[in-house]
């Protein structure tokens, strides 16, 4: 059953338009962060930090993906790294004050796309 599951997802994805996987980046990215609040907060640091990392990884590949040959590719590539710098400070300071205050740029980030994918699938 499993096996047949994961092909399931392989094939969902194989068959994903870019806006499409952009998007489930950034949610993956958004349920990074929001893990890392509610493990913090239980003190389950291992987890924390994993969420964290996460997050990192989904960061450095979507500036490492960004098509330089557009102007807003490097007002992007500034964003990624100022969210990287910031979750580095968190996860190693287990800092919850920022995490709280990066959270919401990142889900804003987030929904900005999701805005542009729609205005663009009606355009």
């Amino acid at each position: 059953m499993e096996n047949g599951y994961q092909q399931y997802k392989e094939q969902a994805v194989s068959t994903m338009t870019q806006a499409e996987l952009l998007l489930l980046l950034y949610d993956e990215l958004v349920k990074h962060i929001i893990r890392a609040e509610l493990t913090l907060e239980k003190q389950d640091y291992p987890a924390f930090e994993a969420s964290i990392d996460r997050c990192l990884q989904i960061i450095r590949y979507l500036d490492d993906t960004l098509d330089r040959q557009y102007p807003i590719a490097n007002d992007l590539h500034r964003m990624y790294d100022y969210f990287c710098y910031e979750l580095n400070r968190v996860m190693f300071g287990h800092n919850m004050e920022e995490l709280r205050r990066i959270k919401p740029m990142l889900m804003e980030l987030r929904d900005s796309f999701r805005t542009a994918a729609k205005s663009e699938g009606q355009g």
